[in-house]
């Protein structure tokens, strides 16, 4: 009989499709379609919206076993959108704590670099998205460790902004779609048009920000390394 302890633990994937469908569609289309008081109500059609991305976020958490500080803070914001549409607090609440979220990110981020874990490295300079092996051996051959690093740090700069463009791009699209007291179905209507908007008017274009500091960093180790693209990306396991 197999000891369920010692199975290996399952590769995470990246499924954006899913994400985005059960983070932000259906909670959209619970919370705009089926807030009033002839369907679900104000308050379980904002429970059932927000059990989606918490039960999808905690499910992610336990199948691979692996603190995820980003999937972490995403559970602990939809955990603090629930209880205030539930306490009935006041709408503005909600602009600051969603630009409290991605602003302590950026703060984290920079926060780090002081530190022996800088959160560039668990985002984007890890082994799941580069050969961060061949490219550290490579910059050791040549004596440009320390030259790499200022770029880093640098690209980590770039990083912290991203999350402080959300922050701003956050709390002006809470102020400005979010204007109904709490506990209201009109409340739970302007929450999912705020969700609803908000991925095309911030989380797209964190993306392609992200991209470009990818991109920014692809560019610097190829040119200290003289690595091509092929040999820098990380290849997945067989």
């Amino acid at each position: 009989m197999t000891d369920p302890i010692s199975q290996p633990v399952p590769q995470h994937k990246p499924r954006p499709l899913v994400d985005v469908l059960v983070s932000i569609l259906i909670p959209s289309v619970i919370l705009m379609k089926y807030s009033a008081e002839d369907d679900l109500g104000a308050t379980q059609a904002l429970i059932l919206a927000l059990a989606f991305p918490v039960c999808w976020g905690l499910f992610e958490l336990l199948r691979y076993r692996k603190f995820n500080f980003i999937a972490v803070l995403g559970v602990v914001s939809v955990i603090l959108t629930g209880g205030i549409g539930l306490l009935e607090l006041d709408p503005q609440w909600l602009a600051i704590k969603e630009a409290a979220v991605p602003g302590l990110i950026g703060i984290a981020v920079i926060v780090s670099t002081r530190t022996r874990f800088p959160l560039i490295r668990t985002l984007i300079y890890n082994d799941r998205v580069l050969n961060v092996q061949r490219v550290n051996q490579r910059l050791e051959e040549r004596g440009l460790v320390e030259v790499f690093e200022q770029r880093l740090l640098k690209a980590t700069y770039f990083l912290a902004g991203t999350f402080f463009f959300s922050s701003v791009m956050n709390y002006s699209l809470a102020k400005w779609i979010v204007v109904s007291p709490a506990g209201t179905s009109a409340f739970n209507e302007e929450l999912g048009r705020m969700t609803l908007v908000s991925y095309p008017t911030i989380a797209i274009p964190s993306m392609i920000m992200m991209m470009a500091i990818l991109f920014y960093l692809w560019r610097t180790i190829h040119g200290l390394t003289g690595l091509k693209m092929e040999e820098i990306v990380a290849h997945p396991p067989k």
